[in-house]
């Protein structure tokens, strides 16, 4: 009993210590929106140039320590638009971190031993990150499956003597997320005064898709020389049709071999989590003795690499 009280305690004051340095790393915006709004209003005059003022300030200012953590491995603030999550990096820092505590609390007071609690925080840890990860790979391919429809849409608006900006729009007013959000964002940016060059490149870059590209290159290029855009939509579209189509007979063909790798990829960690449950003992020789460490990395090693084959075999571009 009193070890439970013991991590409870532990817990809650490491989440209270990281909420605090979240809190405290946070960036102070009211001061500079009340000084902004003081200026627009005439109660506050002008700053000097050499004084510090929030037009003159550094654009890094409301960068939280966070972003500056993640920028160091990527674009964390791109990773999270992408799926199109209303989570701040902070936030997300704060997630993984309480995940991974609870993660190692609740390995704890299920009687784990003290060699698998890393290894369960490690796992708690990386369950937001894969979760956001999952829900931006759906959210690219919910992409990739409407486009077609969209480049036909801006086609037929062209067609109909609209220019490309309002069939931008037609298509962010039509069509939902997340091609209708993106377009809607770059019919906007452009109204805004950003050139259409630019607000293309911005839509490729915050949507990883080849197609996309191929749109946005095609639009620039016709800009430049001339030509007939709605035709070249009409061929993009066609193109990303039957792209799809061969790639829904690739699955087919491929679903045995994925099954396959599935299967020989759970096998072994299920197999050991019953052995442990049968026979703790038996198993955590594995843990405690220095030949079962090493059997231990070799075969954590080997499990990788045959994923990693296994990838390579079933995955097939298109």
């Amino acid at each position: 009993m009193l070890a439970l009280i013991v991590v409870i305690t532990c817990f809650v004051a490491v989440a209270a210590l990281v909420a605090a340095v979240g809190t405290l790393m946070r960036p102070d915006n009211d001061a500079h929106i009340e000084d902004r709004l003081d200026l627009l209003t005439g109660a506050a005059q002008p700053v000097e140039a050499s004084e510090t003022s929030i037009i003159a300030g550094s654009l890094e200012e409301g960068v939280t320590f966070a972003e500056q953590l993640f920028s160091r491995i990527g674009n964390i603030n791109r990773f999270l638009e992408q799926a199109g999550v209303n989570v701040s990096p902070t936030k997300f820092l704060l997630m993984t971190l309480g995940a991974a505590a609870g993660a190692a609390v609740v390995a704890f007071l299920f009687g784990a031993h003290v060699a698998i609690l890393p290894v369960a925080a490690l796992i708690g840890g990386g369950l937001p990150f894969f979760a956001i990860w999952f829900k931006r790979k759906q959210r690219m391919s919910r992409f990739a499956k409407q486009l077609p429809e969209a480049l036909e849409l801006v086609s037929r608006a062209l067609r109909a003597g609209h220019s490309l900006a309002a069939g931008f729009s037609l298509v962010g007013e039509e069509m939902s997320d997340p091609v209708g959000r993106e377009f809607t964002r770059c019919y906007e940016e452009q109204n805004l005064g950003i050139p259409l060059e630019e607000a293309l490149e911005d839509m490729t870059e915050r949507v990883p898709n080849l197609d996309l590209r191929f749109f946005a290159t095609a639009v620039i290029l016709q800009r430049q020389t001339g030509g007939d855009l709605a035709e070249i939509l009409d061929k993009i579209g066609t193109l990303v049709r039957e792209r799809f189509k061969i790639w829904g007979q690739i699955q087919a063909l491929t679903g045995e071999g994925r099954l396959s790798g599935i299967v020989l990829l759970a096998l072994p960690p299920v197999l050991f989590l019953t052995l442990f449950r049968l026979n703790p003992d038996y198993c955590m020789i594995l843990f405690d003795d220095p030949m079962g460490q090493q059997m231990l990395a070799v075969a954590v090693v080997m499990q990788f690499l045959g994923a990693v084959v296994i990838k390579k075999i079933i995955s097939i571009k298109v």
